[in-house]
Order: C-alpha cells, then sequence, then structure tokens
C-alpha cells in the first residue's frame, strides 16, 4: 500500500479509497459504527518515540479506513505524551478530517501526584478530560471512558461526571473499562437512569485471556452495549515473534511488567499448535487472532496497536478472512482448554 503523504499544496490527503475494504460495526443499540479494528495508541505514541514514525502510522491507518484513534490520559511514556503527539498528527494532518473520526479517551488510573489525580471522583475525571482536551487541541470527544473501577467513589458520582461531561458537550458518548460483570450492570444502569446511555465497555480479551466470557459479553449484549477488545494479540505472544524463543530485544526478555519470560514459555506450545491452524488458514497467527475475536458479533471492535506501518498493515489481514469452520473453532478450543 502506497501512503499518500503530500498533496500539490503540500498537505497530507488520505486515500480517496480508505473505506473500500474496511467492515464497520455498530456499536451497540446506537448509530455508533465502529471499524472491525481500531487503532490504540498506548503504545509508540509517547514523548520517548519517533514522532515521524507515529504520525506514518496514523497516516496509514486513516487510509486503511480506521477512523477510530484510542487513547487515555497516562498513555506515554510519559503521562499524556501520547495526547500530545496525538494532537500535533490532528493539527498537521488530521484536522480537516475531525468528522471522519471518532477519538476516545479515558481517566481512571493515576495521572498526577495527590488525591485528585487518579481514581473516580467528579473533580478527577472532569479535570482530565479538560487537560486531554487541551493536548489533543480539541473541543470534544467523542467517546469518553472511566477507565478501571473507583471502590472508594460512590458509582452514582463517577457515573454522575460521566454524564455531566456529555451534557457539557465535551464527550458525545462514554463508557466504561475493565468492570467487572455485576459492576457493570450496576454502571450501565445509572447511566441509563441518568439518561446518558453507556455506549461501550473496552475490556482486555484474547485467545489466552477470556475473563469476558464469563458473564461480561452476556450482560453487555443483554444491555445492548458494545464492546470493544483490547490486548488482542496478549502483549504480541499471539505473533510469529515467541513461536522458537524469545527474542533478545523484546518485551518478554526484558520483563516488562504485563510480559515476562515465563510467561511466554507457559503458552509457547499452545502458540505454537494455534500458528499451525493459522497457516492452514492462509493466516498469520496474529491476523487468526483478531479474526477470532470478530467472529463473535457481541465485539464491536479490536483494538490494535503498531509499531510500524508495516505492522498495521499485516494486521489489516485479519478481516479478509473472519469465517471459522465447526472443526477449525473446535480445534482451537482444543488447544486453549490443554493443561499448561
Amino acid at each position: 500500500m502506497q501512503i499518500n503523504d503530500k498533496s500539490p499544496a503540500g498537505h497530507y490527503l488520505p486515500k480517496q479509497q480508505r473505506y473500500q475494504n474496511m467492515q464497520f460495526r455498530r456499536c451497540g443499540n446506537s448509530g455508533v459504527q465502529l471499524p472491525a479494528l481500531s487503532l490504540g495508541l498506548w503504545h509508540n505514541f509517547g514523548s520517548i518515540d519517533s514522532f515521524q514514525n507515529a504520525k506514518q502510522i496514523a497516516r496509514a491507518a486513516f487510509d486503511l479506513g480506521i477512523t477510530h484513534f484510542d487513547l487515555a490520559n497516562n498513555y506515554g511514556p510519559e503521562y499524556g505524551s501520547a495526547e500530545t503527539t496525538f494532537g500535533q498528527i490532528l493539527k498537521q494532518d488530521l484536522k480537516p478530517f475531525r468528522d471522519e473520526l471518532f477519538i476516545s479517551s479515558k481517566a481512571g488510573y493515576d495521572m498526577w501526584p495527590g488525591p485528585y489525580g487518579y481514581g473516580g471522583s467528579r473533580k478527577y475525571l472532569m479535570a482530565s478530560l479538560d487537560q486531554s482536551l487541551q493536548r489533543m487541541g480539541l473541543e470534544y470527544v467523542d467517546l469518553f471512558y472511566h477507565h478501571c473501577p473507583d471502590p472508594n467513589t460512590p458509582l452514582e458520582e463517577t457515573m454522575g461526571a460521566l454524564d455531566t461531561i456529555v451534557r457539557s458537550g465535551k464527550a458525545l458518548y462514554v463508557g466504561i473499562s475493565n468492570y467487572p460483570p455485576k459492576l457493570a450492570h450496576k454502571a450501565i444502569n445509572i447511566l441509563r437512569d441518568l439518561g446518558t446511555p453507556c455506549l461501550i465497555h473496552q475490556a482486555r480479551y484474547s485467545m489466552l485471556d477470556r475473563w469476558v466470557e464469563d458473564g461480561l459479553l452476556e450482560e453487555l449484549e443483554s444491555q445492548h452495549v458494545g464492546c470493544i477488545a483490547f490486548s488482542p494479540l496478549a502483549q504480541g505472544m499471539l505473533t510469529d515473534r515467541y513461536l522458537n524463543d524469545i527474542p533478545a530485544d523484546s518485551r518478554a526478555a526484558k520483563d516488562k511488567s504485563y510480559l515476562g519470560t515465563q510467561q511466554v514459555l507457559q503458552h509457547q506450545q499452545k502458540i505454537r499448535a494455534l500458528d499451525n491452524i493459522a497457516s492452514d488458514r492462509g493466516q498469520k497467527l496474529s491476523q487468526m487472532a483478531l479474526a477470532w475475536l470478530l467472529r463473535d458479533t457481541r465485539v464491536s471492535s479490536v483494538l490494535i496497536g503498531a509499531s510500524s506501518v508495516s505492522q498495521l498493515q499485516d494486521n489489516m489481514g485479519a478481516i479478509d478472512n473472519l469465517i471459522f469452520s465447526d472443526s477449525e473453532l473446535a480445534h482451537i478450543e482444543r488447544i486453549l482448554a490443554e493443561q499448561e
């Protein structure tokens, strides 16, 4: 794929055929349609990363029909720097196409020092969104999430803040993230009673991490709320990166807090077996892992990260084959059910 870098006047112009191959899914019981694959800016968009690379990834994503860009207040590193980077990309390239974009941000985890820099209080959520809007140079986000439950703040206060945020015009929709089923049920009902429906729940979900299947997906379906999956490749385990060894420059080799050597070794046999199925399907393991999530119509979109344009393009191959035979699904289940 060729990325349209510049128009004759020196400005970025996206591909005219950008929506030709992307699939869109309605999100819950709403008018919002999300691309099957959305771009998450958790990694590779921070102040320590290459701005030019980040810009090329964002351009390529939009050229491929990815309209949804997902951020959070503390994405970086440093905290806030992913939003600052995205704000610069908007200013330089994407601002003319703002009405084609669906931009989300979140607050909940620690962001700044002191008692008002984390959690679910009205003060924190509203202040954090104001900061996010300033960093991105936006008047509003399309979607604002509470990033994680806060047991020390009444749920009514947190959901009330989300309701106020929508009524203020600073977000068009609101959602929740990382909420277990029973708490999600309460939050969704509070929002509905306030007159601001919950659009979507963002949850960690992959072949190797299926907690959402223990009640959450059923809850969201019954409440007509969308679901968007993050970490769909289990921090890279569901790729060809770790099929044979643990590369010295990999996340696992560095024993990052979210992926360590032992975790990879524990799953390596399953990863190889799954890769064999993907190969028979004419897909890479990463593509099959994404397709496996999208086979479920309750999943509105899957969030992917990318460290390069080529990686982004590679992941897009997932939507070329979303159909699984009964025998393929049964084989996958047998592999995933094996004791480790």
